[in-house]
C-alpha cells in the first residue's frame, strides 16, 4: 500500500489557490485569518497510510481496539500495538496517550477517547471533545512531534454531528496553532473519509481558516496538482471498515 507523506498533503492555502477548497459562504469568525494555511492541511482518505510523525486514533476507554477507525488502524499497526496498550491503564474520555506506531508508516499513535454524544447535554460532549483534540496536540509538542493528523474524532458511532465536531476540531487547532506552543507545530492535518465528514470540512474550515487575499501576479502562476490525484483513488468505506468512532 503506498504511503503518503506530510509533504504530499495539500496545504489549505494550495487548495484555495486550486480552487479545491471555495471561500466561506457564511462570514468568517471574529479574530479568525489566514496566518497558519501553509501549515494546516486537508486529506480525504485512510489515515493508516499517513507517513506523518503522529496519527490520531479515535479509541475507546480500553485502548485494546474495536471498530471504525480504531481497529483499522490496529490492524494496521500489529499486535505489538494492543499489547503497548495494555500496560497503559485504558484513558479517560476527553484525554489522550501515546504509543509506538509498530507496523504502521508513521513514527506514533496518539490515542484520544472521544465523548459519545449527549444531545440533552451538548456542552459536555464540545468541552470532552475539546479536551481530545488540545491533549493530543499537547502530548505532539511534548514528545517533539512535528506534524499530525487527525481522524475526525466521534462523528461515528458515537453520533457527534459531523458539522459540530469540525467546528470544535478547527477552533481547538487554531487556538492551539495561535499559543507558543503550536509554533512547534509544522503540519496539522484533518483526515476525512466518509462523506459526511468531507462535507462537513469542506464547509467549516474556511470559516476558521479563510483563504488569503491572492494577489495579482499569483494569479496568472500555473496551477499546481489536486491532492486528490496525488493520492491514489479513495477506498470505499464499507470494504475497509475505517469509518470514524
Amino acid at each position: 500500500m503506498a504511503h503518503t507523506s506530510a509533504l504530499d498533503i495539500r496545504s489549505l492555502s494550495l487548495l484555495y489557490r486550486n480552487d479545491k477548497l471555495e471561500a466561506p459562504k457564511d462570514p468568517p469568525l471574529s479574530g479568525v485569518s489566514s496566518v497558519h494555511n501553509d501549515r494546516i492541511g486537508l486529506f480525504r482518505g485512510d489515515i493508516t497510510t499517513l507517513s506523518v510523525d503522529a496519527i490520531v486514533n479515535a479509541a475507546n476507554t480500553s485502548l485494546l481496539g474495536g471498530g471504525g477507525v480504531d481497529g483499522a488502524i490496529h490492524r494496521a499497526a500489529g499486535p505489538k500495538l494492543r499489547a503497548e496498550c495494555r500496560t497503559l491503564g485504558g484513558c479517560h474520555t476527553g484525554l489522550s496517550k501515546i504509543t509506538d506506531a509498530y507496523n504502521l508508516p508513521c513514527k506514533k499513535v496518539i490515542h484520544t477517547v472521544g465523548p459519545v454524544y449527549d444531545d440533552i447535554n451538548p456542552a459536555k460532549s464540545e468541552a470532552a471533545l475539546r479536551s481530545c483534540y488540545k491533549s493530543s496536540l499537547e502530548l505532539a509538542v511534548q514528545n517533539g512531534l512535528k506534524t499530525i493528523a487527525f481522524s475526525a474524532i466521534s462523528t461515528g458511532v458515537y453520533g457527534y454531528p459531523s458539522r459540530g465536531a469540525a467546528h470544535v476540531a478547527c477552533d481547538t487547532v487554531r487556538k492551539f496553532m495561535d499559543s507558543g506552543h503550536g509554533e512547534k507545530l509544522e503540519k496539522v492535518i484533518f483526515v476525512t473519509f466518509e462523506l459526511k465528514d468531507v462535507q462537513a470540512y469542506n464547509s467549516i474550515i474556511p470559516r476558521h481558516f479563510p483563504p488569503a487575499p491572492i494577489a495579482k501576479n499569483e494569479a496568472t502562476q500555473e496551477r499546481t496538482t489536486d491532492a486528490e490525484t496525488n493520492t491514489g483513488q479513495v477506498p470505499d468505506v464499507s470494504a475497509t471498515g475505517t469509518a470514524s468512532r
